[in-house]
């Protein structure tokens, strides 16, 4: 039995294997951090025109981040791939944007709630304008009471990309599975060391920003203490 698991570890650890399942893994990183990074930018917008009052944009956002909120990902993945024009990986940016940003605007609303309005009083005191006051103001101490919070979306982000696989898009779990079908991998021992090393490589990956997120959660209590 040792025999057995000592050879599906050497089929498994191969330049060659190592090399595209490191290609899956950049691949997942890159959908996941340019999806955040958009979904930060657009989020933002869409949690300012939410928590003001500004007529039909407020509506229109309203509207946006509800429906999105409330339908499957998978959906989003697989109407990009197949009813636009874009290629896979992009397609997968596109997919995970739309519906992440949904998810950011009420993160980034959160942290706007929660500033006291004694401090647009304060703003408003010193003679900012309202856009002034939300630009100087508010949105700052508003992102650094979000920042574990987005730390944690992005680490789901990851998580999430898996569903890229769906439409072929060569993220770690579509190349896992290449890589469980190859010819070479024909044992059960083989295929469990396959998705034992993508599993490893998940965790490893989301510990890391969870527990960045952790530190940026204390260190932010430890801000509002003082």
């Amino acid at each position: 039995m040792f025999d057995t698991w000592a050879r599906a570890f050497q089929k498994v650890f191969t330049p060659q294997i190592l090399k595209f399942l490191g290609t899956g893994l950049l691949n997942t990183l890159y959908i996941a951090a340019v999806s955040i990074a958009l979904s930060f930018i657009f989020g933002t917008v869409l949690a300012l025109m939410r928590s003001r009052k500004l007529g039909a944009l407020t509506v229109l956002a309203t509207m946006y981040i509800e429906a999105i909120r409330n339908i499957p990902l998978t959906l989003f993945i697989i109407g990009m791939r197949f009813m636009t024009r874009l290629p896979p990986l992009e397609s997968g940016i596109a997919a995970m944007t739309v519906f992440t940003s949904a998810v950011v605007a009420e993160i980034v609303r959160g942290g706007l709630n929660s500033i006291h309005k004694g401090q647009w009083e304060a703003a408003y005191s010193q003679g900012f304008s309202t856009v002034g006051a939300m630009v100087k103001v508010i949105v700052p101490q508003a992102l650094r009471r979000i920042r574990s919070p987005l730390i944690a979306q992005f680490v789901t982000t990851i998580k999430d990309t898996s569903f890229c696989a769906a439409v072929g898009t060569y993220e770690l779990s579509f190349t896992s599975k290449i890589v469980a079908s190859h010819r070479t991998i024909v044992t059960a021992q083989d295929i469990l060391v396959v998705y034992l090393l993508v599993a490893l490589t998940y965790y490893l990956v989301n510990l890391m920003f969870s527990t960045i997120a952790r530190r940026a959660r204390d260190n932010g209590a430890k801000g509002l203490v003082k």
